[in-house]
């Protein structure tokens, strides 16, 4: 026997948002990672990439 869909769903909105908030988590931390890695094998792009945010940081307008 199937369980109605309104009285499953709920239940499975809130498991997969649960999924959904750990899916972005995991996929945050890998992307922070590889930019780690490439700032670290790339100084000199890194460095500039660094410099360009300053700049935009400067001259952004409140």
């Amino acid at each position: 026997m199937q369980v109605p869909q309104d009285e499953q769903a709920p239940q499975d909105e809130q498991e997969s948002d649960a999924a959904r908030r750990r899916r972005r988590a995991q996929f945050l931390r890998e992307l922070h990672e590889a930019k780690a890695l490439r700032d670290r094998v790339q100084p000199r792009r890194a460095r500039a990439a660094r410099m360009r945010q300053a700049m935009r940081m400067r001259t952004f307008r409140w």
